[in-house]
């Protein structure tokens, strides 16, 4: 009898995990479907960045040309290299711009988690509030603001309005508050230590999970902006890469053979956020399993 019994419950232990891994294949083919849909433009991009000019509407979408090192290389020739200039521009915004923004960001989200002052509720409803703002409602009162201060068409112009950003202040709120224990901070004060230095040397060490994170969307959110450079920049020396590549397309009604420049400069302006997800997502890994140990 006992036998039996036995035998009963395995088979129902291995039907189990079956009966549940089919419907646990629903789940992963939706994320891959997802994933091709998300990666089917990158994909397309690079196919017909290999393309010549005389390939690119005469083949096949999904075939590969023999023309990707010709039109790299025409690409920075093109007016003495300024896709250098414009990917050194975006790198400046969207690097600067993602570690003052992440600065900021962990100062002001690990004051309104761990201190208690007048206003607080209030200034962090109003943060909630600038989440909703849509940037392109921003764009023009920012531009003309900065025109009164004489900053329009500089650098500043793009960097500042980046490093004040709602929605990173409120994940590092979050994160300050889940991951810096009061308790921690208590006896840090019992055995003297500043409020400086326990910012320094306790809550920020234990914020860089966080910190990876804010600056990861911050980096790519810059990287990715159009509107604000659009409308600030006016010398294309200080265009980024979306606002030069633009230009190049504006041209291209006159030129077709910029289009396969075009399309090689918008696959190159892909491959930074590529590495830099595949470099900092180790980091990010490392720091969140540190963090589950201690």
């Amino acid at each position: 009898m006992a036998g039996i019994t036995a035998a009963t419950s395995h088979r129902r232990r291995s039907r189990g995990p079956a009966g549940r891994g089919s419907w646990g294949i629903a789940p992963t083919a939706l994320l891959l479907l997802g994933a091709v849909y998300c990666l089917f433009p990158v994909f397309w991009v690079f196919i017909a960045a290999t393309k010549s000019p005389g390939e690119l509407f005469s083949t096949s979408t999904l075939a590969f040309g023999t023309g990707f090192l010709d039109n790299v290389e025409q690409l920075f020739a093109y007016r003495d290299g300024v896709f250098w200039l414009w990917a050194g521009n975006t790198l400046l915004y969207a690097g600067g711009g993602a570690l003052l923004s992440t600065a900021v960001s962990a100062i002001s989200g690990y004051a309104l988690a761990k201190y208690r002052f007048p206003g607080r509720n209030v200034i962090f409803n109003i943060l909630i509030g600038g989440i909703l703002v849509p940037a392109v409602v921003l764009a023009i009162p920012q531009y003309l603001l900065f025109s009164k201060f004489g900053l329009a068409d500089t650098y500043w112009a793009v960097l500042l309005p980046q490093i004040l950003h709602p929605y990173s202040i409120y994940l590092a709120r979050i994160y300050a508050s889940a991951a810096i224990p009061d308790s921690l901070l208590e006896a840090g004060r019992i055995d003297g230590a500043g409020e400086g230095r326990l910012m320094a040397r306790v809550a920020m060490p234990l914020m860089v999970p966080g910190m990876v994170t804010i600056f990861l969307f911050q980096f790519v959110a810059i990287w990715n902006n159009f509107l604000l450079p659009f409308i600030m920049l006016g010398d294309d020396g200080k265009f980024p890469l979306t606002v030069g590549l633009y230009t190049l397309l504006m041209a291209g009604a006159n030129q077709p053979a910029l289009y396969n420049l075009i399309l090689t400069g918008a696959f190159l302006s892909i491959v930074p956020l590529i590495a830099l997800f595949l470099t900092m997502q180790r980091y990010w890994r490392t720091d969140l399993s540190s963090g589950a140990v201690k």
